[in-house]
């Protein structure tokens, strides 16, 4: 079946870079946004070449015209319940009632399928939906990232450029936590989009770090010798995360409320990838930590 790749979600900047990814390979691409969605992002996307088609995510059949010939659905959908689980399983009915052979989810994160329901509210949402995607005649992959590099750039307790200190649990001093940078992502989904034969799970990283290592990169790159900071045990955590969550309900409506930041911090050092999928395709220069802090 010739390419043609339907990428949802974008609008967003996940979304947008892959379609950037898939126009500079020359691979046709079919942008799908909702109505009332920003015009300049949708110029944007137009001036990428991408074909943009203005639906309603909650009508069939407009999805399913939207998905009418197309090789890949990509999901960059960002957001709660409504979108992660609803919005995703309409544009799913609507892929496989077109005849679309392949799916990639907005999967985008640590491996979930390692996690323990209730550890992170948004990857609960995301093992939800896989349960739904699983029941599909449709053949799905899932490309989990770890975390977004840029975050080491916001002052997270991992990497306190403020406090001059790094956080750590239980004795995981070596703990290798996967990072990738949005565009290594966005380069590597655009050619899995491509590849028929992918399995159900592909793993990556732009690079893999420990809190050891931040020290040392922190000396070399800060100007400073970043401080080392046990925060206590991984059950503990677990528990704080708990007790927050039930103490704020409101967060439930927020993307990220503070215990959600913390259950991304507590996912950081509960799970990692022992191995990269990396080398799958060629022509993808994997930004270093460097780039990153």
């Amino acid at each position: 079946m010739k390419n043609l790749i339907l990428v949802a979600g974008a609008t967003g900047n996940l979304g947008y870079k892959i379609c950037r990814e898939l126009t500079k390979l020359n691979v046709p691409v079919r942008a799908i946004v909702r109505e009332g969605s920003d015009p300049e992002k949708i110029q944007a996307l137009e001036q990428l070449g991408a074909d943009v088609f203005r639906v309603d995510l909650s009508n069939e059949q407009e999805l399913i015209g939207a998905c009418n010939g197309v090789s890949c659905v990509v999901s960059a959908l960002a957001g709660l319940h409504e979108v992660i689980v609803g919005m995703q399983t309409n544009l799913l009915s609507a892929a496989v009632a077109a005849g679309v052979p392949r799916f990639i989810p907005s999967d985008f994160s640590t491996d979930f399928t390692k996690m323990p329901v209730g550890a992170n509210r948004n990857f609960d949402l995301r093992k939800e939906f896989e349960e739904i995607l699983y029941r599909a005649p449709i053949k799905a992959t899932s490309i989990f990232n770890g975390a977004f590099a840029h975050i080491l750039r916001y002052n997270i307790p991992l990497f306190n450029t403020n406090e001059k200190t790094i956080a750590y649990y239980d004795d995981k001093t070596d703990w290798k936590i996967d990072f990738t940078t949005m565009d290594d992502t966005a380069a590597f989904t655009a050619r899995a989009a491509m590849d028929d034969a992918t399995p159900r799970y592909l793993r990556v990283a732009s690079f893999q770090v420990s809190p050891n290592d931040l020290v040392r990169l922190s000396e070399e790159h800060k100007g400073a010798k970043f401080q080392l900071v046990h925060m206590g045990s991984m059950e503990n955590f677990s528990a704080y995360n708990k007790a927050q969550r039930a103490e704020n309900p409101e967060g439930e409506n927020q993307l990220y409320p503070k215990w959600q930041q913390a259950q991304y911090l507590y996912s950081m050092f509960l799970v990692h990838h022992p191995a990269l999928d990396n080398d799958r395709y060629e022509g993808i220069n994997w930004l270093p930590v460097e780039h990153n802090i």
